[in-house]
């Protein structure tokens, strides 16, 4: 064991986030998200939300601040009539531990093209609707 790092933060997941460059991804996948078949890297988090995951990377991984969006959601399917709370919560989150930055909208298809290229995908039991997320890591 180490100490201060969160027990949501599992081995592989530590690794993983140690292994990422600037400019690399990583998505926080809902429970609905076909991670499986759209990650290079798989990490399992069973069990967990995205927000108190999202929390305990934010302590570790810095955000990109040399691009406009180092943050991006799915957004929204047209028609859809759902209207995802969770993200304000995200906006809370990384305004904890970072600076505020304007979250992108990424459209669904292009946000599953974006996760294949993704340097690794987090497979969570989150059951809000549309709360996946992608977090480009920056410079320390």
């Amino acid at each position: 064991m180490l100490k201060g790092i969160p027990s949501i933060i599992s081995p592989d997941l530590m690794k993983v986030l140690m292994e990422m460059g600037h400019g690399d991804e990583i998505v926080l996948a809902d429970g609905n998200f076909p991670s499986a078949s759209h990650a290079q890297r798989l990490i399992r988090s069973d069990g967990h939300g995205i927000p108190e995951l999202l929390s305990a990377i934010l302590q570790f991984l810095p955000l990109d601040t040399y691009v406009e969006h180092p943050v991006g959601v799915m957004a929204v399917v047209p028609g859809d009539t759902v209207q995802p709370t969770i993200w304000k919560e995200y906006e809370n989150i990384i305004h904890e531990h970072e600076r505020s930055f304007p979250i992108e909208y990424i459209e669904r298809f292009e946000f599953y093209e974006r996760t294949k290229k993704a340097f690794a995908v987090v497979a969570t039991s989150e059951k809000a609707l549309y709360a996946n997320i992608i977090l480009k890591k920056g410079v320390i």
